[in-house]
């Protein structure tokens, strides 16, 4: 059996800036749900399971929306932040037999629908050749100015600057390690790159993709609907196909778990 590739997919946000009824990843685009883009993403690029970390009694929104998962999904109940989410998302992997093996493991943003294989691919291999931390990252296009305390603004050169994306890539138990240093610390940081390198860690990028965009806001699904008709002609995620399979090993609760569950405070 090849060696299993989970990804974390970061789902428990709430989305105020997007606002709605629904959660922001469970919105469609093109008719279908973001998250299933986003994990169908992961599968076309090289990732056998799926652990997608939702918000607190979300499941109505989201097993439907992951019924037609082309790869295992479970589902774990989020945190208050964002690392004590990937957090629980590190647990169910370790939690998991059939994942016992597993060495890579990927952190993405649910709300990226559009990441293409080729970068999953990229940064999967990048962890097999040795990186322990790995993201995408494209240059910054926009002019940068800095805004100094009286209000006077200098410029910033932008040649060197690159803006992150995910999915990020990591050594498994080096991301478990780092989390649990930075939790210990009380280190917050933006993503898990930041985490690792925070832990001592040497961090690496490779090259992401403009159709990478976050979906933050109403017109960000607008710019996905333009790069999703540029890309119609060439078919979805560089011609990968992937199978279906069973969507629904399990189902992770803070109420009545399948395994131990840490319960947030409230």
């Amino acid at each position: 059996m090849p060696e299993p590739v989970p990804a974390v997919i970061v789902a428990a946000g709430r989305g105020v800036r997007f606002g709605g009824p629904v959660p922001k990843p469970v919105t469609t685009l093109a008719g279908k749900a973001v998250v299933a883009m986003s994990v169908e993403a992961m599968a076309a690029g090289g990732c056998s399971h799926a652990i997608v970390v939702i918000p607190r009694n979300g499941e109505h929104h989201f097993q439907p929306a992951l019924a037609a998962s082309p790869i295992p999904v479970t589902l774990v109940e989020g945190d208050e932040t964002r690392q004590a989410s990937v957090r629980r998302g590190i647990a169910a992997i370790r939690d998991r037999a059939d994942l016992a093996d597993a060495r890579v493991v990927l952190v993405h943003d649910a709300v990226r629908p559009l990441v293409p294989a080729t970068v999953v691919a990229r940064v999967i291999r990048s962890i097999r050749e040795g990186a322990v931390a790995v993201a995408p990252a494209i240059p910054v296009a926009d002019s940068i100015r800095a805004e100094g305390p009286d209000g006077r603004l200098t410029i910033v050169d932008r040649d060197p600057l690159r803006a992150i994306q995910t999915p990020q890539g990591f050594d498994l138990d080096v991301l478990e390690a780092s989390h649990a240093y930075a939790a210990e610390q009380g280190i917050d940081c933006t993503d898990d790159l930041s985490v690792c390198e925070a832990a001592g860690h040497q961090v690496a990028i490779v090259k992401g993709a403009m159709t990478s965009l976050k979906i933050t806001s109403a017109t960000d699904l607008d710019l996905a609907h333009a790069f999703l008709k540029l890309r119609a002609g060439i078919g979805r995620h560089s011609f990968r196909r992937v199978l279906r399979h069973r969507p629904f090993a399990w189902f992770v609760t803070t109420e009545q778990p399948a395994h131990e569950v840490i319960r947030s405070p409230r």
